[in-house]
């Protein structure tokens, strides 16, 4: 008699199946029976209950030995842990399956016209949203003929009493025998000849909720979740996603050196990709966007469903043979989606930190000191001590013990979704991915730093280097009238910056994505053929690579640099500063000497307005007009409003508005602002006439002050007599806060002075500015200054 008990087609379970048929096969279910209507393709096929893993535990008579295997386990004691693991997965292997569960599989796999399948475990305690238990159990993949599918149901048993998945359960207080095994029986994607990666609908560094993360790399998931490749990385923007505009915010080509295949036999290799395709991107951009548009649909129905914002950890994979595009697993993702804004947790280096090591990804944002130790496997687990930093090629699951005692992991591969980046999140460790030699340019037993505090880019330092961590809780903070905004130069770390309570960014400065990012005067990139030197035509053509063109390169840099910032703080306005070096700034960049002169005073020289629409600079000024109307009408990132620095008359303002018109930026047309910096007494004599012409005013208080006072703000004799506080320094300020307010118009100011000097602040509140934009590290504590000053002149 056939037992229906025992097995279930996929399509017939959802999530209220967690304990029928585990966590992975009731989120398939619930897949299939939602979302498949809204063409989001999920393999179909069967799964096993877990009554029928019971039933093997019984008939098999398995519960008591196993349970004497486990019984006071140390998981600590690693030696302990694997020999109990050893015996518990024999227990299981050498147990004959159930006859009615064989005649079950039997009859589905027939009925499904026994083709090639990936066979999943899919345990009751895993793809939780307090735990993911990711990867603990076996996926048997590429599975053909019924004796091979009954061999694989066999190891995805056992696989429930691996080390790692024993220590794990043990480690978030789950009784190994408390837990249920089911398997689920899908069609095979064939991957291996496409490609796969994983997505998450959040920033996993930060937590920033409106981005999905997708990696990509060729050949079968392996890959990428191990870290054996360094993968291609998209970041897309939910929100204007959803309104249908091609948000793919920022997009980098991995290595991809090697990739996971089938062989004849069913076994999984390892091989090497072809130059040509390393150099390419695995996903065209429609297969991009359509992985995001599931994305975001996948994550709303799972937020429903739980009646919370879920986000989401998922699988997907291109199948080479139909070109088709399919999610294998989705699950709650456990670590950032708990904390995201509650707390502002940053490290900062004290000491002299040197020149790193080694350089790769940056995983979290903290730093991690102690020995290094270098290890090529986990069997050498008894040469690792507690609080070392592991250094080696890639993790997987069975590293899982030795990164439980490491204060810190570096590997040479992976990227930011591989088991070692996902498992330090977990964990709270610092790790650094990617490195491409860490293995080789660290020693074991040398004193060493990781710091991922930098930025995206985390390095490795030799020695202990000090560093103090500043925490702040962000509950409960003061409604003001006057908008504090942030003031913003890296775009790297902007998602991170965006948890801070603020009204948007009042300055985004350019210059550190042109000099940081993109390294290269825009000039040399247009005109190649004025760089004499041949060494530094080398090195330009080195930094931009594969791009499609020097311009391309950088006005993909800059698009990206602007919508990286533009999206953080969407739709909060951001007030996007347009190029404002010196000559002697630019100058430094490669190749930028043919294109600059040599100036006495660069300060008062060639910058700001007056370069936009002169001869030598007005084609570099249409690539950063070209770039932000990428990110406003391409991304639909329309929060960016433009700021023209520096403008000395109103003539310079006519020029740069008709430049700035006739790259397609038309002030007024689709809600575009532009926003003037009023930095000399010109902007303040003319105020009324400067506000017919732009849509508000920001007041730059450093120059603003050099020029009112008649000094030099870079020279160390003039340092004592630099004052924002000076009488005719604040009488500008207020000639510019009145004329704005005459004429209807927002103004702000960008700079330290009001945090540095309390009296000021109180000044320009007391004068009805708009906004303060100040650096990230004062912006909670101008907000409760302002509140404290607006309750005392009665505005609050």
């Amino acid at each position: 008699m056939v037992r229906s008990d025992l097995l279930l087609p996929l399509e017939s379970v959802d999530l209220r199946c967690v304990a029928a048929v585990g966590g992975k096969c009731a989120s398939l279910g619930e897949m299939l029976q939602a979302l498949t209507s809204e063409g989001i393709r999920v393999p179909g096929g069967f799964t096993t209950t877990t009554e029928a893993f019971r039933l093997l535990l019984d008939e098999g008579r398995l519960r008591d030995p196993l349970r004497r295997l486990l019984a006071g386990l140390d998981v600590s004691d690693l030696k302990a842990l694997q020999a109990a693991g050893t015996a518990a997965r024999a227990l299981v292997l050498q147990t004959t399956l159930p006859a009615a569960l064989v005649g079950a599989i039997r009859d589905a796999y027939r009925s499904m016209g026994s083709p090639p399948v990936a066979v999943r475990s899919s345990a009751t305690a895993e793809d939780l949203p307090e735990a993911s238990f990711a990867g603990l159990q076996d996926t048997i993949l590429n599975v053909q003929g019924e004796a091979a599918l009954l061999a694989a149901c066999r190891r995805c048993y056992s696989s429930l009493f691996s080390d790692r998945a024993i220590a794990y359960r043990q480690m978030h207080g789950f009784d190994s025998l408390g837990v249920a095994l089911a398997i689920g029986i899908q069609r095979m994607v064939r991957s291996d000849l496409g490609c796969s990666g994983v997505m998450f609908t959040l920033d996993t560094e930060s937590g920033f909720p409106d981005v999905v993360l997708l990696n990509a790399a060729y050949g079968l998931g392996e890959s990428v979740v191990q870290g054996d490749v360094n993968p291609d990385e998209y970041w897309l923007f939910k929100p204007t996603l959803e309104l249908g505009y091609p948000a793919i915010l920022s997009r980098r080509c991995g290595s991809k050196a090697r990739r996971c295949v089938l062989t004849p036999e069913g076994s999984v290799r390892s091989e090497s990709v072809r130059p040509e395709d390393q150099h390419r991107f695995a996903l065209s951009q429609g297969e991009v966007l359509q992985l995001g548009h599931w994305a975001c649909r996948i994550e709303a129905h799972y937020s429903q469903v739980s009646g919370h914002a879920t986000p989401m950890d998922l699988e997907w994979a291109k199948d080479g043979e139909s070109g088709e595009l399919f999610i294998l697993q989705a699950r709650p993702e456990t670590v950032h989606s708990r904390h995201y804004g509650s707390v502002l947790r940053r490290w900062v280096l004290d000491g002299d930190s040197g020149e790193p090591i080694c350089r790769g990804r940056a995983i979290g944002s903290g730093v991690s000191t102690g020995k290094a130790r270098v290890l090529r496997s986990p069997r050498e687990i008894q040469s690792f001590q507690d609080g070392e930093l592991l250094i080696t090629t890639r993790t997987d699951p069975d590293w899982e013990p030795i990164l439980k005692r490491a204060s810190g992991v570096i590997t040479d591969r992976g990227g930011r979704t591989c088991h070692a980046a996902i498992l330090a999140r977990e964990l709270g460790l610092t790790a650094i991915v990617g490195t491409g030699d860490g293995t080789a340019r660290i020693e074991s037993g040398e004193a060493i730093t990781a710091s991922c505090c930098e930025g995206e880019e985390g390095r490795v330092y030799r020695g202990e280097v000090p560093f103090h961590v500043e925490e702040r809780d962000l509950g409960n903070l003061p409604v003001t009238r006057t908008k504090i905004l942030m003031t913003v130069s890296d775009p790297e770390e902007a998602f991170k910056l965006a948890s801070i309570p603020c009204d948007g960014v009042g300055l985004a400065r350019l210059e550190f994505v042109i000099a940081n990012h993109i390294r290269v005067h825009p000039m040399a990139l247009l005109h190649p053929e004025r760089i004499g030197d041949p060494l530094e035509r080398q090195r330009i053509a080195e930094i931009v690579g594969d791009a499609s063109s020097p311009v391309a390169y950088y006005v993909d840099q800059l698009a990206e640099g602007m919508a990286r910032i533009a999206a953080a703080f969407y739709p909060r306005p951001v007030l996007l500063r347009f190029s404002d070096f010196k000559s002697n700034e630019y100058g430094h960049l490669i190749g930028g000497s043919p294109f600059e002169p040599v100036e006495a005073n660069p300060m008062l020289g060639w910058r700001g307005a007056m370069r936009y629409s002169s001869e030598g600079f007005r084609e570099a000024f249409a690539l950063e007009c070209q770039a932000l109307l990428r990110v406003r009408a391409q991304l639909g990132l329309t929060n960016v409003i433009p700021m023209v620095p520096f403008c000395r008359s109103l003539t310079e303002a006519d020029q740069v508005l008709a430049e700035m018109a006739s790259h397609g930026l038309v002030r007024g047309q689709e809600g575009l602002q532009i926003y003037v910096m009023c930095e000399l007494p010109s902007n303040a004599m003319c105020a009324d006439a400067l506000a017919q012409r732009f849509d508000g005013f920001s007041i730059g208080s450093n120059d603003l002050t050099q020029l009112t006072l008649g000094l030099d703000r870079d020279s160390e004799q003039m340092a004592a007599c630099f004052d924002e506080r000076d009488p005719s320094v604040l009488a500008m300020m207020q000639l510019l806060i009145r004329a704005a307010k005459r004429n209807g118009k927002p103004v702000g100011l960008c700079g330290q002075a009001p945090s540095d000097h309390p009296s000021i602040a109180e000044f320009l509140v007391g004068e009805g500015i708009d906004s303060l934009s100040l650096n990230p590290d004062a912006v909670l504590r101008m907000r409760l200054k302002v509140a404290t000053i607006e309750a005392a002149l009665g505005l609050a």
